[in-house]
């Protein structure tokens, strides 16, 4: 049986979640995939689990590498990967059974296409427990330049994964794949979203994309911005609109927080301790 897809499953201190990630893969209704679990170094049971699987399918292949973090990890995957096409899923995620069947035709029948994704599920604990859908617009780089609104589980060619030199391993704080799709269809390479909800999300109170929001975000579009300059450069004009944007929201969050009754509370709780403060540093 000839591999067509190869789905890269890096896991880091997710093997707990490992098993329904997998058990999606297996359920897949088109069969020519290869499943590369990437051990990124994890210290819980990942190994374990992986090897499992391995032994239950021969479709799924097991790598165990030093952690490097996720790019470094779907980079190592993709290397030893043996298909014609790239399906990146994160140990967490789940995939609907249809999700190649539907997805893989895309990529075959339009040449114009690097990339393929859905709509998306977002769920908490189970897949019966939607909170949030998703339904992406957007064929050109374009709808790409402030915001990401490809999931990193999109399918694409693996030859535009070795054109741009696959995932920046630079950056290990989040929105690697936004800097990458950038990277791919700023050519003039289109994507395209199957209008079905075939990709489910885990949310979960701890993941790297909460992380990513509350710590790295402008140090991320910083430096995706200076990466692909000369695109942010050829959209001068709405570049510094967004940029401008960005800055009156932060004023007008600020402003909102000084205002509120929590704030002014706790400034007047705050105020004898402050009185101390000053006297302490005059002794």
């Amino acid at each position: 049986m000839s591999v067509q897809v190869s789905i890269i499953v890096p896991c880091y201190k997710q093997a707990h979640f490992l098993k329904d990630s997998l058990q999606s893969v297996l359920d897949q209704t088109y069969p020519h995939w290869e499943c590369i679990i990437v051990n990124d170094g994890s210290p819980d049971d990942t190994a374990y689990i992986a090897q499992q699987w391995c032994s239950r399918d021969s479709r799924f292949k097991y790598l165990k590498k030093e952690n490097g973090g996720l790019s470094s990890a779907r980079n190592a995957g993709i290397s030893m990967s043996k298909g014609e096409y790239i399906l990146p899923l994160d140990a967490d995620d789940i995939l609907h059974l249809d999700y190649l069947t539907l997805l893989v035709p895309e990529l075959q029948q339009n040449p114009s296409l690097a990339i393929v994704s859905c709509y998306s599920n977002f769920f908490i604990d189970n897949t019966d427990n939607i909170i949030h859908q998703q339904k992406p617009i957007g064929t050109t780089y374009h709808a790409l330049l402030y915001e990401n609104n490809i999931m990193a589980t999109s399918l694409y060619h693996k030859k535009y994964w070795e054109e741009v030199g696959g995932y920046d391993e630079n950056m290990k704080n989040g929105f690697e794949d936004w800097e990458f799709w950038i990277a791919i269809t700023k050519k003039g390479l289109e994507y395209k979203f199957v209008e079905a909800f075939l990709f489910f999300y885990r949310k979960s109170k701890k993941s790297m994309l909460i992380e990513t929001l509350n710590n790295h975000v402008e140090s991320n579009m910083e430096y995706v911005f200076k990466k692909h300059e000369e695109i942010y450069i050829s959209q001068f004009g709405t570049t510094m609109e967004y940029l401008f944007y960005l800055i009156k929201r932060h004023h007008t969050s600020e402003r909102k927080i000084k205002n509120s009754l929590e704030y002014k509370v706790a400034k007047i709780i705050a105020k004898p301790f402050r009185i101390l403060q000053n006297v302490m540093i005059k002794k």
